[in-house]
């Protein structure tokens, strides 16, 4: 970084101080230019116990790589160092993104960045690129995901990115008798050693960790259903939606062909209402078929007495259909047999494969075990949405209830 890169990933090992050598290098910027600078966790409470609250091997606290000469303040809430010649420190989780949109970071770190939701870096890429500041993003290799995708476009751009890639057989952190008793407990435990590789040997093969769709979207990608789908104007488009909690919400706008079925398009973001969204829808131009919701879109919210699918509809967007809850673990194993049927476009539906590809059971740190039930995180909403997708298509079962139509509803919406 001191030699003019403004960019690089770094994708070393399980322990081999990703954290602990990215903070020094931020300590550093900050002393060298006045500014504010963000650490980036896939979570607020990540950030909080690995670095604010961290300590190493020897009992070091991570923070403590910042000289208390050098500092100002430091803060709890929010988690925030402040040295003396004025340049702030943030830790940040980007499941809470929103909360720094319209900032001004000169230097940004990106701890584990293949499971963070990689929306924050489209937020804070073009302040970077205004203001001349940089970002390094370090991750252990979480199969072919976002961070799999930056690497390989940081590789195709060595003028401008370092990339370095360390397995712990090259780094000394662990012995070679280390590292084969490591293995054989990832063979014991999963009945291979993919996860070991991952771990440890920088290998992208396999999936994330207690994915769901990891091995159908391998098949998808490997059968060639991931490519480009063009829109064909002579199909209407039909929209599947999730609603999520604080305005979030995502959309994935398909065809139907025959039993194929064409994921053309996919739209996400939060903090915006449906106005935004059927704007969006309109600004596309597709001549859309149905919309079909979750059965929380006709729930009233308290403060209008009015709910969202109501809203919609007073909007243009007609018919919506209400996909029928037939409980999560069930819609997972539709939305595992629909990919077999999928075609998805490799650019427009980007941002919700890497939502599928991320989508993963949550962990128990206590039992060491997987729970039976996903991880809520910035990967739910897409995943969510393809999950009706499935259910809609019948792919579990019959089980769309469609409410009774007038003859002006039964025409199809055209926008654009």
């Amino acid at each position: 970084m001191d030699s003019g890169f403004k960019r690089a990933v770094c994708v070393w090992h399980r322990r081999a101080g990703k954290d602990k050598t990215l903070l020094n290098l931020c300590v550093k910027k900050m002393m060298e230019r006045v500014g504010t600078y963000y650490y980036f966790f896939p979570t607020y409470e990540q950030g909080r116990k690995i670095l604010f609250e961290g300590i190493d091997k020897d009992g070091f606290k991570f923070l403590d790589h910042i000289p208390k000469e050098t500092r100002k303040r430091t803060t709890s809430q929010p988690m925030c160092v402040e040295l003396i010649n004025g340049s702030t420190l943030w830790i940040i989780g980007t499941d809470k993104i929103d909360s720094i949109v319209g900032t001004n970071p000169v230097g940004t770190i990106w701890s584990e960045y293949s499971l963070q939701d990689p929306k924050a870096w489209g937020y804070i890429r073009p302040i970077l690129e205004e203001n001349g500041g940089w970002a390094v993003f370090n991750f252990t290799s979480r199969g072919k995901n976002h961070g799999y995708d930056l690497l390989n476009y940081a590789k195709a751009h060595t003028s401008d990115w370092f990339v370095e890639i360390l397995p712990a057989t090259e780094t000394g952190v662990f012995t070679p008798e280390q590292l084969e008793k490591e293995r054989q407990q990832y063979i014991a435990e999963d009945g291979d050693d993919l996860r070991f590789n991952q771990e440890y040997m920088c290998s992208f093969e396999g999936s994330v960790q207690g994915s769901y769709y990891g091995a159908q979207l391998a098949d998808a990608e490997k059968n060639g259903r991931i490519k480009s789908v063009p829109y064909d104007p002579s199909l209407k488009v039909d929209t599947w939606w999730d609603l999520g909690v604080n305005d979030a919400m995502a959309i994935w706008f398909t065809q139907s062909v025959g039993r194929e079925v064409h994921c053309i398009d996919y739209l996400e973001s939060e903090g915006e209402g449906v106005p935004y969204y059927i704007a969006a829808m309109q600004q596309r131009g597709y001549v859309y078929g149905e919309h079909y919701w979750p059965h929380d879109g006709e729930a009233r919210e308290l403060s209008t007495g009015v709910s969202r699918k109501e809203t919609a509809e007073k909007l243009g967007l007609n018919p919506i259909n209400i996909v029928e809850n037939i409980g999560i673990a069930d819609g997972i194993q539709a939305a595992r047999l629909m990919f077999s049927r999928g075609f998805f476009d490799s650019e427009k539906c980007r941002p919700g494969l890497d939502a599928l590809k991320n989508y993963h059971k949550e962990y128990d740190e206590k039992r060491k075990c997987y729970k039976d039930h996903p991880e809520h995180d910035w990967s739910s909403n897409g995943s969510d949405a393809f999950r009706y997708l499935a259910v809609g298509h019948g792919q579990y079962k019959d089980v769309i209830v469609k409410p009774k139509r007038t003859r002006e509803q039964s025409n199809m919406t055209k926008w654009g």
